[in-house]
């Protein structure tokens, strides 16, 4: 099995609409790109950093699924970025990235995030932020988690607050050609603590995953 050689395969995080995990198939990767092609944001407005969303559906559809290989294909136990793909009733709908840098130092996360057009607006986006949020300060022992969102984004910083981040200065990168404002956004365990809400179960969180998140035990500890 995949999961004997990428253990990360095992891991499973479940809430009472959502099941986070990686793709078990060409097809569920397929039926991905199919819900990224068929719109995540309003064409008159970019609200990511590198604008993958750019094209018709099949550049989109493309752009997903080479995402997701690179994801992978570059894992490092210092410096990772788990591409949770968020599936509702059995079907894909987005993506959760927990990403972590040298975490076992800084137990420090970033999260990023994006799901169908037709998905939003039900609490979906906060529910799948949640989990992976439960993850890393509940499962990990993280101290903070950070994002971000661009001006005109409310969906994203909504959930943000709602999660109790706090705002955590600006920066101006440069958006097709374009300055652009991000807010940048904070969250320490405390707060984590205060602000959940949802219930979230962790699958298959064993040692040979946490030595892909730079978490291993030595032989000495063992």
């Amino acid at each position: 099995m995949l999961a004997d050689h990428l253990p990360v395969h095992r891991l499973r995080l479940r809430t009472e609409r959502l099941e986070l995990r990686l793709p078990e198939s060409f097809d569920e990767l397929a039926a991905l790109a199919d819900a990224a092609a068929a719109g995540v944001h309003d064409p008159d407005f970019m609200p990511f950093g590198v604008p993958w969303t750019e094209g018709g559906p099949e550049a989109v559809a493309r752009s997903v699924a080479l995402w997701y290989h690179r994801a992978i294909g570059r894992w490092d136990a210092q410096d990772w970025g788990f591409p949770f793909v968020v599936f509702h009733e059995g079907k894909p709908i987005g993506v959760q990235v927990l990403r972590g840098t040298r975490f076992a130092v800084t137990r420090e996360v970033s999260t990023g995030s994006w799901i169908g057009l037709a998905f939003q607006g039900r609490g979906l986006g906060k529910e799948m932020r949640a989990a992976v949020l439960h993850l890393a300060f509940a499962e990990l022992d993280a101290e903070y988690a950070t994002s971000g969102s661009y001006d005109g984004n409310g969906a994203s910083a909504g959930v943000s607050r709602r999660l109790g981040y706090r705002e955590d200065g600006i920066q101006h990168p440069v958006v097709q050609d374009v300055r652009r404002t991000e807010q940048r956004w904070r969250l320490d365990r405390e707060a984590w603590e205060a602000h959940r809400r949802h219930e979230v179960a962790v699958e298959g969180l064993d040692r040979d995953v946490l030595d892909m998140l730079g978490l291993g035990v030595s032989e000495s500890d063992a």
